[in-house]
């Protein structure tokens, strides 16, 4: 009986009750990666090269809230007079943004149905990440964000998590992290936030069934390719190339 109980203890402290999970490439497609660059050059009759060039250089500062979009634009694309607007290079780059409309649905439902804190732990910049959150309503089912162009940090920045942590007020041992980025969820994991390498919706249900989250729909079992060690070292060989091309 003592045993029974000291189990059941230890069950309740460890069960997730929290899940961080990051926008692009999870709840949306990315706000502003290299594909929709590349579709901006061609769209605007841009060189596609100074273009990443000049983003990559001043990106991060972007992302971390310490320059407006106005003023990312004026390094990156509007160093010198133009054919089209600023109105209309905005409206393109805006226009990227499409949801991945199973997964909001699974968190969604996971929140109604555990009562869990959602808590977006993301690298956007202010207006793409403002625009993104008005325009799939995602302050419909996210309790708080935790946006680099908030708290200006960003991921791999471990600080970025632990903020996460105190505001969220939830234990790392009770916190399921999402994200599609491997160095990401490694960061995480190392300061013990159980976390999914997120790549498609079926494999990420059946992953958090194995945590005690299951979806209505029931339990998704991952195939015996998801699992095969190959085709783990495969997918992370992708994300990595998806990573440096951002």
């Amino acid at each position: 009986m003592i045993r029974l109980t000291e189990e059941k203890i230890m069950k309740k402290a460890t069960a997730i009750t929290c899940v961080f999970l990051d926008i692009g490439g999870v709840l949306l497609t990315n706000g502003w990666d290299h594909p929709a660059r590349k579709r901006a050059a061609t769209n605007f009759k841009l060189e596609l090269t100074e273009m990443e060039d000049r983003h990559h250089l001043t990106f991060d500062t972007f992302e971390e809230g310490k320059l407006t979009l106005e003023e990312y634009l004026d390094r990156v694309v509007f160093h010198q007079k133009r054919p089209f607007t600023r109105a209309q290079f905005r409206r393109f780059m805006f226009a990227q943004s499409k949801p991945y409309p199973r997964m909001i649905e699974l968190i969604r439902k996971l929140k109604a149905k555990y009562g869990l804190k959602i808590v977006v732990v993301s690298n956007e910049g202010r207006e793409l990440n403002s625009y993104r959150i008005r325009k799939f309503k995602l302050d419909g089912f996210v309790d708080s964000f935790i946006s680099s162009c908030f708290v200006h940090v960003r991921k791999p920045d471990a600080d970025l998590f632990r903020l996460a942590l105190d505001i969220a007020q939830a234990p790392a041992r009770q916190v399921v992290y999402i994200e599609n980025t491997p160095m990401f969820v490694q960061v995480a994991e190392g300061l013990g936030i159980r976390s999914i390498l997120h790549t498609d919706h079926r494999s990420t249900c059946a992953k958090l069934a194995s945590l005690g989250l299951q979806n209505d729909a029931g339990v998704i079992p991952e195939t015996r390719q998801a699992t095969h060690p190959d085709h783990q070292r495969r997918l992370v060989g992708h994300q990595v190339r998806a990573v440096r091309s951002r």
